[in-house]
């Protein structure tokens, strides 16, 4: 038996084992979904399933945790060119350690998740990305049992909610259907290279 032929039978029983396991995932629920650990990617990734829900006609909305006034490229083409098929909501005034007022990052995340519930509350919307909340929870700018609490009980069925930001709490991973941990293994930042439009904003 040559090299083609018993590809094609392992690619055959894989196959065949795969089909089997599929005809059991016939569930859809929403999803609470976690990015977060210390590698580049998180807010990326909720991003990229944001572009994923406009091809899709999935009416989304964003809201921005922490990051303020910065002008990144998610911000300009969901304002310029996406802005009927997706919402977008900037609550932070800047990283903690540029505003170093605790009270206002606190009023911020505050209006931050009082928008962040309206948005997932609402019929219409599909998909919500609470960008860098993880942060504000971390910082105990938010009350993660309410948080958690809102997520399990209040959330439509059918709406995906992804929360990204390094250093998730526990009780977000665990009432999480789906987390991923962004490992860093190497940044240019390391080596003196500073943030660059299209790479990290």
């Amino acid at each position: 038996m040559d090299d083609a032929v018993r590809h094609a039978e392992k690619m055959q029983r894989i196959k065949a084992a795969r089909d089997r396991m599929m005809q059991t995932k016939i569930e859809e629920k929403g999803l609470i979904i976690v990015h977060t650990g210390a590698g580049k990617g998180k807010s990326s990734s909720g991003f990229g399933m944001i572009v994923r829900c406009i091809a899709h006609r999935m009416p989304c909305a964003v809201v921005q945790f922490i990051k303020g006034s910065w002008d990144t490229g998610e911000r300009r083409l969901l304002q310029e060119r996406f802005a009927q098929e997706c919402r977008l909501f900037v609550s932070g005034e800047g990283f903690t350690w540029e505003t170093q007022d605790r009270a206002r990052d606190i009023a911020a995340a505050q209006r931050g998740w009082q928008i962040a519930k309206d948005q997932i509350r609402d019929p219409q919307i599909r998909f919500v990305l609470l960008d860098e909340i993880n942060i504000a929870l971390r910082y105990d700018y938010l009350d993660i049992d309410e948080v958690v609490g809102f997520l399990l009980t209040e959330k439509p069925p059918m709406t995906h909610v992804c929360l990204t930001g390094r250093n998730a709490r526990p009780e977000l991973v665990e009432a999480a259907d789906l987390v991923t941990e962004m490992t860093l293994v190497k940044h240019p930042f390391r080596d003196g290279v500073k943030a660059q439009p299209g790479v990290e904003f």
